[in-house]
């Protein structure tokens, strides 16, 4: 009589614990959820102040180019070639920001695991 009683008894408190674990689910989703929105919200900062400054330093980098050739129209070779190099290294950057910011809006909102 007493093992069934007891049976009962912890078969009834797993009835009434079932709920409490069922909230702490509920809570990690909510969790998830948070990391996914703050996540998004990073990717796109960091995507538009990349952007934001790559084109102030291509701006600068052509200018200077163009005054430079204006300048000295000997050395025009020497100075474009110097700036498409530039170029191409200020948009690496911009691409770099893109890579993470894609990164983080494909992977880590949706379960994926940091690198």
């Amino acid at each position: 009589m007493k093992k069934t009683f007891l049976t009962f008894g912890l078969i009834l408190a797993a009835g009434f614990l079932t709920p409490a674990f069922a909230q702490e689910a509920a809570s990690a989703n909510a969790n998830s959820t948070v990391v996914a929105q703050w996540s998004i919200i990073t990717a796109g900062f960091a995507l538009a102040i990349a952007a934001a400054f790559g084109a102030l330093g291509q701006g600068k980098a052509v200018s200077a180019a163009v005054e430079g050739i204006a300048r000295n129209p000997g050395a025009a070779g020497d100075i474009r070639g110097a700036m498409i190099l530039g170029l191409v290294l200020i948009e690496s950057l911009v691409i770099y920001a893109l890579l993470v910011a894609l990164i983080l809006f494909f992977v880590f909102p949706f379960g994926g695991k940091p690198l």
